[in-house]
């Protein structure tokens, strides 16, 4: 059964949080937060997210961000998926999954 489609209203600030699978690390040096963050860039320029601030602690993010878009939070959160826990598993030799689960988003006053 497929999931169903979260729904985000385009211009409303969300604070985004996800977590390691278990609460595990998912930066293990600077190396890493920074490729996190461009990834970020990226993952935000193509699909329409402003990200106004972010918070990269040793097994999860926070991100506050606003889209353009219905759509544009899951697919920012799609592309650093594919992206960033690419260059985990590269570049620390392990397979799997990075993330526990879906992110999760709280909509906020702006």
């Amino acid at each position: 059964m497929p999931r169903k489609p979260r729904f985000y209203v385009p211009g409303a600030p969300v604070h985004a949080v996800q977590r390691g699978h278990n609460r595990s690390a998912v930066f293990f040096d600077d190396l890493d937060s920074l490729e996190y963050l461009r990834c970020l860039k990226q993952a935000a320029d193509s699909c329409g997210c402003a990200v106004h601030a972010y918070v990269l602690m040793t097994n999860h993010v926070h991100l506050l961000l606003s889209s353009e878009r219905a759509d544009s939070v899951g697919r920012l959160f799609q592309s650093l998926g594919r992206h960033y826990v690419r260059h985990i598993n590269e570049t620390y030799q392990r397979h799997g999954g990075l993330w526990e689960g879906r992110h999760w988003c709280n909509v906020i006053e702006s």
